[in-house]
């Protein structure tokens, strides 16, 4: 086996686009944070395992993702390239937008409701905005998009399914709940579905790329089997 190198440096030409996807991830989900109506599920997780272990948010969300990578891993859900920077990349931008403070953060509950959707749009459109690129759905993502193709259901569904499950969990282990985590649970899903659509992104039929397509088969190898 070895290194495809043609397709792995045509790849790596689009980490840079890849690195700014995540950077909107890691803002829309401090933005939906210090709204101050409750987070996201998945950040209700993340929330809830901080209050236990003291760990840093943005360092839980890796440890998370690490974990979900595992657990696709038994169900033949497998990481690409994205899926790796995704673990990294998206908690480090949500410590460095808290750290510098470069988010909204209105006083009125009305507008802390509509910076509340701001930044639940702003999320999905990171989401989608990575995973266009093809190169593994990050850890949370891939899950789902691995959901979506064995189910045939919607996004919509899947996300909101997944979602009220973590909800649970991480309420369970302290996570903190508002109107705003309710929001985000019932409306992220439909708002990436909206996305999706907009931008003709089909996450049935997306296919995204896996560690191992980037290793191939010798010449010699590949003569015996084409029958050369």
């Amino acid at each position: 086996m070895k290194l495809n190198k043609k397709l792995f440096t045509g790849d790596v030409k689009k980490v840079p686009g890849l690195i700014l996807a995540f950077a909107i991830c890691g803002y829309g989900t401090i933005q939906i944070k210090v709204a101050n109506l409750g987070m996201e599920p998945w950040d209700t997780l993340a929330l809830g395992i901080n209050s236990r272990t003291g760990i840093d948010f943005g360092k839980v969300t890796q440890i998370v993702g690490l974990v979900i990578i595992l657990f696709s891993l038994a169900i033949r859900i497998y990481p690409g390239m994205a899926t790796i920077l995704n673990m990294f990349f998206i908690g480090f931008f949500a410590d460095v937008t808290s750290k510098f403070n470069i988010v909204l953060i209105p006083q009125h509950y009305l507008l802390r409701i509509i910076v509340l959707f701001y930044g639940n749009i702003i999320l999905s459109y990171g989401l989608y905005s990575y995973l266009k690129f093809e190169l593994g759905a990050g850890p949370r993502d891939g899950l789902m998009v691995g959901l979506v193709k064995a189910t045939g259901l919607d996004v919509k569904y899947i996300k909101t399914g997944m979602e009220l499950i973590v909800l649970v969990v991480g309420y369970l282990l302290g996570g903190t709940i508002g109107i705003g985590t309710i929001i985000s649970t019932f409306s992220g899903g439909y708002m990436l579905d909206r996305i999706f659509r907009w931008k003709g992104f089909n996450a049935k039929e997306t296919c995204q790329r896996k560690l191992t397509d980037y290793l191939v088969r010798d010449k010699e190898e590949t003569a015996v089997e084409d029958g050369e």
